[in-house]
């Protein structure tokens, strides 16, 4: 019996689809802003999991430049049928203020490990699509419903449409199968069959500490579906649990007939409230988590009992490890490593990593508050500690040419240390920018630390929980403080109830590269290393 702790994904990993192919058992995850678009992973134990390349990894599959923070990639959904991989996602365009811009689009692949077809696109009245297959041949997408209308509730329910597969497109009636219980807020709907009832798994509550999963149940497809009286799980009501605002779930049956269902959670911090209706800060972003489940008397229910998931599961499966990661990155080869994201572009337009054969050449862009055009390059802060360094190597001209390491949640919460050129000293020099939310400010007393003519440079942050410390060397191993102990709590999506936004991510620490003169300066980064504490 193979034992693992949740989350079993870690850090920004929210909205999970799971999938059993056979032997083979799948993850897909949103990605938001971050390209390339869902995250897929790969397991054939349900304990040890392997990344798969991202299957949106060409912007005419997923165009994000100007989609706002926490918009781009929703809660994908992977099925298969005859031989074919389908995925249904959102490109969120928009979603501030009473409209939500959602497009919902569909590719397909016969094989994970290779290129996914153009999308087609399918409808945009709401987001969380999924495509569920019939034992009759038949296809039905399923999507939550949005009502702009002010005097409406905005989630105005569970929408199915029947899906052409020759054609590539919807067909027939539009209908709305569920309106969800007095909880509110119904999304992410999955759909399945068992002993002649079709059941409906969807989320309620919203993504904060009331959310959770339900589930109804109809003998025809097009309903009425009957609420479970209770959810499947939830921890609204538990707020002293390890585990918080846990929901949004998919299910499946392993192969020696197990059931288990993959849901997200988030685990705040405590130390630090800064909003009254949260209970600390969630720095790592939604993760996801796996819990065994049963069925008694028609309905699912957590094998564990009760509606609280368990902080443990198991799996009976035989098991299969994948190779270890290196902790350091040297960027050597024509590809990024796999962890690796960009900001809403891929990395042909912000950087190379073939124009030098042994480092990461990010060309400077706009601003790192920019939603166009960034030249970021980060992977997901998975530890509440942890360190990252990166070695760069960078010649400024001008103080509007910047390089260096960011902790970025999204371009209202971050920091940055970076790597410019002092014009009074002729210098290059060090600088620090912090946003949170409304507020910028630099924690640098004399605003600069100057470092001569040195070209090379090794930035380093340490994490340690809700606090965080740059650091610099120019030899690489002796290592000076710069800026003081920084309170991180704004990188979380609780932070977004002090400024009216929503923040749906997570923490990313990596490289970005500036140029605001516009003539693309280039930065270097030979090495990044990331060490994860706990």
């Amino acid at each position: 019996m193979l034992n693992k702790k949740n989350p079993v994904l870690t850090g920004f990993h929210p909205d999970p689809c799971i999938l059993r192919v056979g032997d083979d058992y799948y993850l897909a995850t949103s990605t938001f802003q971050w390209f390339g678009g869902v995250e897929l992973y790969h397991s054939r134990d349900l304990i040890n999991w392997e990344q798969l390349p991202c299957p949106l990894s060409r912007t005419s599959q997923l165009d994000m430049q100007g989609n706002p923070n926490s918009g781009g990639v929703w809660a994908p959904c992977l099925s298969y049928d005859n031989g074919v991989f389908y995925l249904i996602y959102t490109n969120v365009k928009n979603f501030h203020g009473i409209f939500k811009d959602t497009h919902n689009y569909l590719v397909t692949t016969t094989d994970l490990y290779g290129e996914w077809s153009e999308p087609i696109y399918l409808n945009s009245s709401g987001f969380d699509p999924s495509l569920f297959h019939d034992d009759d041949g038949k296809k039905y997408l399923l999507n939550m419903r949005w009502d702009h209308r002010m005097e409406k509730h905005d989630f105005a329910g569970i929408l199915m449409q029947e899906y052409d597969p020759v054609l590539k497109k919807l067909v027939g009636e539009i209908k709305t199968i569920y309106k969800g219980t007095e909880v509110g807020a119904t999304e992410a709907p999955h759909l399945y069959k068992k002993n002649g009832y079709y059941y409906l798994m969807v989320a309620e509550g919203g993504t904060m500490y009331n959310h959770g999963v339900r589930m109804a149940r109809s003998r025809d497809i097009w309903g009425e579906y009957e609420s479970d009286p209770q959810p499947l799980l939830t921890t609204r009501d538990n707020p002293e649990k390890y585990m918080q605002r846990t929901g949004h779930a998919s299910y499946i049956e392993s192969s020696n007939g197990q059931g288990y269902v993959a849901y997200l959670c988030a685990r705040p911090l405590r130390e630090k409230q800064v909003v009254d209706w949260g209970l600390g800060c969630s720095i790592l972003g939604r993760e996801t988590c796996i819990a065994p489940v049963k069925w008694e008397n028609g309905w699912l229910r957590l094998e564990c009992g009760g509606v609280v998931p368990p902080e443990e599961y198991y799996s009976a499966l035989p098991e299969v490890k994948f190779p270890e990661k290196p902790t350091r990155d040297t960027f050597v080869g024509e590809k990024l490593p796999l962890h690796y994201k960009t900001l809403r572009l891929p990395l042909e337009k912000i950087g190379s990593m073939t124009e030098r054969a042994d480092a990461l050449r990010l060309y400077g862009k706009e601003a790192i508050t920019s939603p166009n055009e960034q030249s970021m390059v980060a992977r997901r802060l998975q530890d509440h500690v942890a360190s990252a360094t990166a070695e760069l190597e960078f010649d400024p001209e001008t103080f509007q040419q910047m390089a260096g390491l960011t902790v970025f949640y999204d371009t209202f919460n971050f920091f940055y240390l970076y790597m410019s050129r002092d014009e009074e000293s002729g210098e290059n020099c060090l600088r620090i920018i912090v946003r949170d939310s409304l507020k910028f400010y630099n924690p640098i007393p004399e605003h600069r630390v100057l470092i001569g003519q040195n070209k090379r440079v090794y930035l380093r942050v340490e994490i340690n929980r809700l606090k965080l410390e740059f650091s610099y060397s120019l030899n690489g191993t002796d290592y000076e403080k710069i800026g003081g102990v920084l309170d991180s709590s704004n990188l979380c999506d609780e932070s977004y109830g002090l400024i009216g936004h929503e923040g749906h991510t997570g923490t990313f620490i990596g490289m970005a590269a500036e140029d605001l003169t516009g003539e693309r300066k280039h930065a270097d980064f030979l090495s990044f290393e990331y060490i994860g504490g706990e």
